[in-house]
């Protein structure tokens, strides 16, 4: 049998005291037995004897009056303690016996002792607030004192429960810990001093009306003590429900008080912004407040008080008495400070939304509607344009409500008027598009079009921009007045990606028939350099595609024999290359430079072709009366008139009318001005055949309205070829949606009956309003 190794006894010396008890004779017995029990074995043979370590026999017991004694110290240092005096003991001492305590089950017994003694001291605080009146006046200086005092009496009571707990911590992290249906000492605290002091209804009372006085001196402008504040407001939120129940929900009666009429009065006596500068700062001087003495949860219900006292009952008010103002003069700050106010408000977007479009509608009119205002219309649509974009951008944080808002309301008022913003959009366009227009760089020119192109978008009647952009483009080709070539056709390229390839095609058979005229004319310079006779006159011409260009109306006019034998000669020249077609010369588009002497020397004219013919006549005579002109130029009278007033009424007077006078009147005298002088040696004489006259803007709208007349035709031909049978209602909804200008029910009824009268439908024989094809 092999030797079994020596076990090594693991023991503690308990030396002296044990936790402050002293050490019991039956325990130093033990631990002598076991030291002779070791050493016992005689050698390595021998049975060696095992160790057995027994629990006490019996419990150590405390001393006598041991409970007595220490609770008596204990109560002694909570006393000193409470009377805020010097602790005669050891703070470990008091701590340690505290531990004895509890480990000797004497814990529930020491925790009632110590809620007794506390309570008691809190019974005797409330003695020191008896002495103030009941009803205090709300300017006296006694609820100030009071509230220092109950202040001090808190900070006091909160300082000794600190002191009080950190004695009887041990008796904290077990008993009570363990015992859940009691309070920890700190919260024993509370609860004393909520039952005793707080829950008193005078001292509550007192304490809350000077706070709320406080709060409301503070919001008149006067200085407070914040902290006093901040300490009573905290010590309310410590004592659970009294800050919600007690403070809180008489706090915001009276900030809703004081901001409902606060709101009334400063609506009647301020202007908005100033106004709603007073209400940025009033939200702001609460926030401060939340954040310096009132509770976290206290924020949400006050902000929303102030925005509903002060915001949400004047919201109409506001805007109908400032907003107009703040736009017309493009306040930015104010416009922001409105917008980011009204967006805190429940309904406050919506509602600015509203007063938002009805300002663009009402503004936008005011420019469109008005005949007068004509002139500069465009260009006052493009600023009130940059206007509300910078405003939507910089005050409305490219809020997407306001900016589609303003689409439809730009839309809406853009077509109060039918047509003329469509004219006047394409005159625009003209302007800047013309030879001559050096107020723009090519990158500005691009972004003045860009602008146009929104604009253009509002407008229900494109066809009426389509038809003056038409005529103005053949004018600006024609006369070789365009600015710029890419500019022209960079617009182009804008109306189709708006309006698609159908809108623009004419317009850019228009750009390709001027292409091809100088292709026909070199070829036709060499066919003259073969001729026997060339001739001494340089003529161009252009071939115009009837389909492409504006309707011109021919003018039949006497031109002089070498005009005429030029025309023959280019007729037979180009009907020789394009056999089976037909030209048709237009003279209103004609124009020539002019070869002239004067006394002063030689001079070069750039006149229109019924100026050419006049001027030609000076040749044959010094002077002619106004009926000898019209027979031998054959001009129509209203051009001829104006053709003689741009050479004698204007800056340029290459003859003498008489009388003097603007107007041309039958058997007024023109005589050739052989003294006439002028700085240029050429010198471009008005084409006023070239100005719009209101008979050619009358003809051309009249021209749109016959072009919309086919296309509905077209499309009711179309509808009722497909449907075969189609009721009214439905047929004049799907007309709706296919045609692209605005259309009134009348209009579309009127083409019905045409078209049945011309046998393309017919009415059902029992049902009126519905209608079928005939095949």
């Amino acid at each position: 049998m092999a030797d079994e190794p020596q076990k090594k006894p693991h023991l503690s010396a308990l030396v002296g005291h044990t936790n402050g008890l002293t050490k019991p004779a039956s325990l130093a017995a033990t631990a002598t037995r076991a030291a002779g029990g070791g050493g016992g074995g005689g050698g390595a043979t021998a049975s060696s004897k095992k160790l057995v370590i027994k629990n006490f026999r019996e419990r150590p017991k405390l001393p006598d009056n041991y409970t007595q004694d220490t609770w008596q110290k204990l109560h002694e240092a909570v006393g000193a303690i409470q009377s805020s005096i010097s602790i005669k003991y050891n703070l470990e001492e008091l701590y340690q016996a505290v531990e004895n305590l509890c480990s000797y089950k004497v814990s529930a017994t020491l925790y009632k002792q110590l809620r007794q003694v506390c309570e008691e001291h809190v019974k005797a605080q409330i003695l020191q607030f008896r002495e103030y009146p009941f009803v205090m006046h709300r300017n006296s200086l006694d609820s100030l004192l009071f509230l220092k005092k109950i202040n001090k009496c808190w900070q006091d009571h909160c300082r000794q429960m600190i002191m009080i707990r950190s004695i009887f911590l041990f008796l904290d992290r077990t008993y009570v810990l363990q015992n859940s249906m009691l309070p920890s000492i700190w919260d024993m605290g509370l609860e004393l001093f909520r039952n005793h002091i707080i829950s008193d209804k005078q001292v509550q009372t007192k304490t809350i009306d000077g706070i709320l006085l406080l709060i409301e001196r503070e919001r008149n402008g006067e200085a407070v003590d914040r902290s006093l504040l901040r300490s009573l407001l905290s010590m309310l939120s410590d004592l659970q429900q009294v800050y919600k129940e007690s403070f809180e929900h008489r706090f915001l009666e009276e900030t809703n008080c004081l901001y409902a009429a606060e709101g009334q009065r400063l609506m009647q006596e301020r202007e908005v912004p100033e106004y709603l500068h007073h209400v940025n700062k009033r939200l702001e001087e609460e926030g401060d407040r939340v954040i310096t003495y009132l509770d976290h949860s206290t924020q949400k219900p006050l902000i929303a008080c102030v925005e509903k006292q002060l915001l949400g009952e004047h919201l109409s008010a506001i805007l109908q008495k400032g907003l107009d103002n703040l736009l017309d003069e493009n306040r930015i700050s104010d416009l922001t400070q409105t917008y980011q106010l009204f967006s805190r408000v429940k309904g406050g977007q919506q509602i600015l939304l509203q007063h938002w479009s009805e300002y663009i509608k009402n503004f936008g009119t005011t420019i469109v509607v008005n005949p007068e205002k004509d002139k500069d219309m465009v260009q006052e649509l493009l600023d009130f344009k940059d206007k509300v974009d910078h405003i939507i951008e910089v005050c409305f944080q490219k809020n997407e409500k306001f900016i589609n808002l303003m689409k439809e309301s730009f839309e809406t008022f853009i077509n109060k008027r039918p047509n003329k913003p469509a004219e006047l959009i394409a005159k625009y366009v003209d302007s800047k598009l013309r030879a001559g227009n050096k107020e723009a760089t090519d990158e500005e020119l691009e972004r003045i079009l860009d602008k146009i192109m929104i604009i253009f978008r509002f407008i229900h009647g494109k066809d009426v921009f389509e038809a003056f952009y038409k005529k103005d483009l053949a004018k600006r080709l024609l006369v070789g007045k365009s600015a710029s070539v890419d500019a022209e056709k960079s617009m182009l390229s804008k109306l189709k990606h708006e309006c698609g390839a159908a809108f623009t095609s004419k317009l850019e058979g228009m750009f390709k028939d001027m292409e091809l005229s100088k292709d026909v004319m070199v070829q036709f310079k060499q066919y003259m350099q073969n001729q026997s006779d060339p001739g001494n006159i340089d003529l161009t011409v252009n071939i115009l595609t009837m389909g492409y260009w504006p309707t011109y109306t021919p003018m039949e006019v006497h031109l002089n024999s070498e005009m005429i034998k030029l025309q023959e000669v280019f007729k037979t020249f180009y009907l020789g290359k394009h056999s089976g077609r037909k030209l048709q010369w237009q003279t209103t588009l004609g124009h020539a430079v002019l070869k002239a002497e004067f006394k002063e020397g030689k001079k070069e004219f750039q006149v229109s072709l019924f100026q050419t013919l006049v001027l030609l006549m000076f040749n044959e005579g010094d002077e002619f009366i106004f009926e000898e002109i019209k027979m031998a130029t054959g001009v129509e009278d209203s051009e001829l008139r104006r053709t003689l007033q741009s050479l004698a009424c204007g800056k340029a007077r290459v003859l003498i009318k008489n009388p003097k006078g603007k107007d041309v009147e039958d058997g007024d005298k023109f005589i050739f001005n052989g003294d006439f002088k002028h700085k240029l040696f050429r010198i471009k004489i008005n084409q006023i055949q070239m100005k719009e006259t209101v008979e050619e803007q009358v003809s051309t709208t009249e021209r749109v309205f016959q072009d919309r007349q086919y296309q509905i035709d077209a499309a009711i031909v179309r509808i009722m070829k497909m449907r075969k049978t189609l009721g009214h209602n439905l047929l004049v909804s799907e007309l709706y949606n296919q045609l692209k200008f605005p259309v009134k029910p009348g209009d579309l009824k009127k083409r019905i009956e045409s078209l049945i009268d011309r046998d393309y439908m017919e009415r059902d024989k029992d049902n009126p309003n519905q209608y079928h094809y005939v095949a």
